[in-house]
């Protein structure tokens, strides 16, 4: 059996100085690493002063550049082939999510998956199927991979938000309304927001919207 990958990549820890009392993975899109997301720890942690953020370098290189990393390759992206690849990074994710956990001393009620693309597709994957439920999942620009087996593999139905341009060049506008379907359909709570004239990205409504999910799935207060 093939050795797990190992991750790392760019942690930011809590801007209060003291002990995280959360912690925040952020899954990056396929073709960049982890210091693309990292940058998102900025606007965060004004609402989440004491959370830990980590952004993991996804374990394989890019297989259709010289650059950038991906969890599993987009050569072919039929669903079928989309599935396939987000089963066989899942695990890998779910290693080192419990890894950070058990660093940390926290439980999963004190963890969100943030992603961004493909990072968003592992979230919505991975988040549902463990056994213990996250505080949330936060998903920019993604996908839901095989969104109609979620419902009778889901294990636990954390609060999700997603933000989606209908401008979007990579992945279609559909996949917001697709993913919306699915985790409903597994009895999860889904809040969508369509940005008019966005492409495959984040933008500043985006962030506002999330640090607003960020607080209120902790329980803090937004500025």
């Amino acid at each position: 059996m093939p050795e797990m990958p190992i991750l790392d990549g760019p942690i930011l820890a809590p801007s209060s100085a003291g002990a995280p009392q959360q912690l925040a993975i952020l899954l990056h899109g396929v073709g960049a690493d982890g210091n693309d997301l990292i940058g998102l720890a900025t606007p965060f942690r004004k609402v989440l002063p004491n959370a830990l953020f980590i952004s993991p370098h996804a374990p394989y290189a890019f297989d259709m550049a010289d650059f950038g990393r991906q969890w599993f390759s987009i050569r072919d992206f039929n669903p079928e082939a989309r599935l396939a690849g987000v089963r066989a990074a899942a695990a890998i994710v779910d290693n080192f999510i419990d890894a950070k956990l058990a660093e940390s001393g926290l439980g999963e009620e004190n963890l969100v998956l943030i992603g961004f693309s493909q990072g968003a597709m592992m979230a919505l994957h991975v988040g549902p199927r463990r056994q213990n439920q996250l505080a949330g999942i936060l998903g920019f620009s993604g996908m839901l991979a095989g969104e109609a087996l979620l419902e009778r593999e889901v294990r636990s139905r954390p609060p999700v938000l997603l933000t989606h341009g209908d401008a979007d060049e990579i992945l279609p506008v559909q996949a917001l309304p697709a993913a919306v379907a699915g985790l409903r359909a597994a009895g999860m709570k889904v809040d969508s927001h369509l940005r008019p004239g966005m492409g495959h990205g984040i933008d500043e409504e985006c962030i506002r919207l999330g640090a607003g999910f960020l607080a209120g799935i902790f329980g803090v207060c937004a500025e």
